[in-house]
């Protein structure tokens, strides 16, 4: 078998991906960030930071640490320019490309999901929309999307009736189990989903007593040490849906994203890796077809969710 031979395609919905890698949201930009240190062609898909109805300024600054070499803790606070402006500004660079645009959205309500949703619709060069169901509910008290498993139906229902665009629940099963959640979303009309396990941290100068990240006193917690968490929650969903699963957590190389396949994901995410390497995403799409050849597996398809069990 020689790289010719191996088909790494994928559908999620209706988008065809020539292989199953892409960014996750909020750690590639707008795509153009990385555009000096790799083909945007050579992806699977690109999915654009989290896109809010109204631009953000995000959180203070000092809102990146690394902790211990093998995590970080992050607060960027959804920075964006607004959907209205993505449209205009920086949508028309990504459609140079020939490789599908997912956008992340934001809501702080199910009615700004709508909206926003509504927006993208009508424009031109967006495959699909990824749900960020991680956002707190203020219109419901604050909590996240995702931890109730009827405002997470709601939500994917609510942009489901809305657009054709294949649309990909963004999940963080802290509260409710994932299975739960993933059957919700199915359940909704989700064309696949994105399990993503999150976590709040803390990280604090011991000269000064005060946060390393200055104002900002609580962030999320990502970085290799989230894989093995991250692998079970790919599995746990493949048991209970028949929609793709896109898995995402701690992936740094091809390696990586093939115990993600064997657990049952169709595609996966890499996010703060690519701030330590522009160029994971590449060598990932490398690696993983080096696997399927030196293993003589000629479809990519042919080995997702073939855990053995004994």
């Amino acid at each position: 078998m020689n790289r010719e031979s191996v088909d790494l395609s994928v559908t999620l919905g209706r988008i065809r991906l020539k292989n199953p890698v892409m960014p996750s949201s909020g750690l590639f930009g707008y795509g153009i960030e990385f555009a000096d240190f790799l083909n945007l062609n050579s992806l699977g898909a690109i999915v654009v930071k989290g896109t809010t109805l109204h631009p953000r300024p995000g959180n203070f600054q000092h809102r990146f640490t690394e902790v211990a070499g093998c995590a970080s803790i992050s607060t960027i606070g959804l920075q964006n320019v607004g959907v209205e402006k993505f449209v205009k500004e920086k949508l028309p660079f990504l459609q140079k490309f020939g490789t599908p645009v997912i956008v992340n959205i934001a809501g702080e309500s199910i009615e700004e999901f709508v909206k926003i949703t509504e927006i993208l619709n009508q424009a031109e060069g967006i495959a699909g929309i990824e749900i960020n169901l991680a956002c707190p509910n203020v219109s419901g008290g604050g909590a996240q999307f995702s931890a109730d498993p009827d405002t997470t139906f709601q939500v994917v229902k609510a942009v489901r009736e809305v657009t054709d665009l294949t649309i990909i629940p963004k999940l963080s099963p802290t509260i409710t189990d994932v299975t739960v959640l993933a059957k919700v979303c199915e359940e909704a009309g989700a064309d696949a989903i994105c399990p993503n396990y999150s976590v709040m941290g803390m990280a604090i100068d011991i000269h000064t007593r005060r946060s390393i990240l200055g104002k900002n006193m609580i962030a999320s917690v990502g970085g290799p040490w989230m894989k093995p968490i991250a692998v079970k929650l790919v599995w746990q969903a493949a048991q209970v849906v028949k929609i793709p699963i896109i898995g995402g957590g701690g992936i740094t190389c091809g390696e990586d994203a093939i115990e993600f396949f064997i657990a049952g994901a169709t595609a996966i995410q890499i996010g703060i890796w690519n701030a330590v390497d522009p160029k994971v995403t590449v060598q990932t799409i490398e690696g993983i077809s080096n696997y399927l050849i030196d293993h003589g597996i000629k479809r990519i398809g042919d080995f997702v969710g073939s855990l053995r069990m004994s």
